[in-house]
């Protein structure tokens, strides 16, 4: 008869990376909306109107540092003004934002991915948000479309570029 040695519990293999802390990370933590205003000042008379009525619609992003080097808010505000010659017949204004764990990115990749895929993340938040606070004021729903933020992040950078002095960056703006 042989004698069985008991069997050592096996050890869990790590992944070769598993611990490698400089691995870039991006997680959204929260989406919410911020503030929400909706306005139909000549309520309920704008209901009886026939005119067309036009849509404005305003897109602008800011980044904020919640927690240095890991945790950022991005907040994209959605303003919708309808309007006809004489008179504001609507205005909705959303701002959507979200809580993004971000680290171990070198700063220009930072700038883009707070500039570009933050929007981009946000984006269909703010789109069932401002479609529904329409409705909700009594107006055809209006429904935001996809948006290329990285134009808008060009433009901004180009911006910061040409300014001089450490002015205060200006924030990118897709109408």
């Amino acid at each position: 008869m042989s004698e069985q040695q008991p069997q050592q519990p096996q050890q869990p293999q790590q992944a070769p990376n598993a611990q490698d802390t400089t691995q870039p990370i991006f997680a959204v933590e929260k989406v919410y909306v911020k503030d929400m205003s909706v306005e139909v000042p000549g309520a309920p008379k704008v209901f009886l109107s026939n005119e067309t009525p036009q849509v404005e619609v305003n897109i602008s992003t800011a980044a904020n540092v919640v927690e240095q080097g890991a945790l950022y808010e991005v907040v994209l505000t959605a303003t919708i003004t309808t309007k006809t010659a004489e008179r504001t017949l609507c205005l909705v204004e959303v701002a959507q934002a979200g809580l993004f764990h971000i680290r171990n990115l070198p700063p220009q990749d930072l700038d883009a991915v707070l500039g570009i895929l933050c929007p981009s993340t946000l984006l269909p938040y703010a789109r069932e948000a401002v479609s529904s606070a329409m409705s909700h004021a009594g107006f055809p729903p209006v429904l935001l479309h996809h948006m290329d933020f990285s134009q808008a992040y060009q433009q901004a950078a180009q911006q910061r570029a040409a300014q001089a002095g450490g002015q205060a960056p200006a924030q990118p703006t897709v109408n």
